[in-house]
């Protein structure tokens, strides 16, 4: 068992990978609250008691962090939940996969390890949609050649903004509105940024297709928002919530000591 943890800017999401693509169980928690390292080993812990697996049985643990403020709390709270190593992604690490791109030291653990994923899981040309806190494209080779993509404001983003820079429309729940055109102004909103994100993804994934000159490059959805959104999308081939967790499981499994 390996302890893979991918933490972002808003939620980090942990998973308990019995295999390359196989979870025994995942939780989300808030990326902003400030956590020791006590209390995060007491969550983690709480997490892992209702699997009802001990320490002993996890021989790993992984982290895939752009939030570098947070991976010494994480480091040391795997220390002491998992039996063997600690491992922490970046663009040095030892993995079958190339960074094809101007600056790549810069390049996230998540999408690195999505690169990863998308190489040993797909075996083809694939662009693929990460959407949480923000929304990355990432074009990769069915070599495992990163080769660069997009970055978007994310979904929450345009809901935050109204709501906090206007007087009166109210901030409203991410989902599917029940019309386009709203009749109340909480389902304009809904209907405006729930629309605005579908066809602005549909349309970046048209562009990198026809300027990778890949136009049937698969296209796989994943991240915090891919259940809400994916359904929806019109490019989108597959829906794979867990991609990042993966494949930090699969980078713990090629840099294993």
């Amino acid at each position: 068992m390996q302890l893979v943890v991918d933490v972002g800017n808003t939620e980090t999401v942990i998973g308990l990978a019995s295999g390359k693509r196989e979870l025994a169980g995942h939780w989300r928690i808030s990326s902003s609250v400030s956590r020791t390292i006590d209390e995060m080993t007491v969550l983690v812990r709480a997490f892992l008691s209702n699997n009802a697996l001990g320490d002993s049985e996890i021989t790993r643990g992984v982290v895939g962090s752009v939030v570098p403020t947070a991976n010494r709390v994480w480091t040391k709270t795997l220390r002491r939940i998992v039996t063997g190593e600690v491992l922490v992604i970046d663009p040095q690490s030892d993995l079958p996969i190339e960074l094809d791109v101007e600056e790549p030291m810069s390049v996230g653990a998540d999408r690195i390890v999505n690169t990863l994923a998308a190489r040993e899981l797909y075996h083809r040309d694939t662009i693929v949609v990460d959407l949480g806190t923000a929304t990355t494209f990432d074009c990769i080779t069915t070599e495992g050649v990163f080769k660069g993509g997009a970055i978007s404001p994310g979904l929450l983003t345009g809901i935050d903004w109204l709501a906090s820079r206007t007087a009166k429309l109210p901030r409203v729940e991410l989902a599917p509105p029940p019309a386009v055109i709203g009749r109340r102004t909480e389902t304009c909103i809904q209907s405006g940024i729930f629309y605005q994100a579908i066809d602005s993804i549909d349309g970046m994934v048209q562009r990198l297709r026809e300027e990778w000159d890949r136009p049937d490059a698969y296209v796989v959805a994943t991240g915090g928002f891919s259940n809400i959104i994916g359904p929806h999308l019109a490019r989108i081939d597959r829906i794979e919530p867990f991609l990042t967790l993966f494949g930090l499981a699969m980078a713990g499994e090629y840099l294993e000591g």
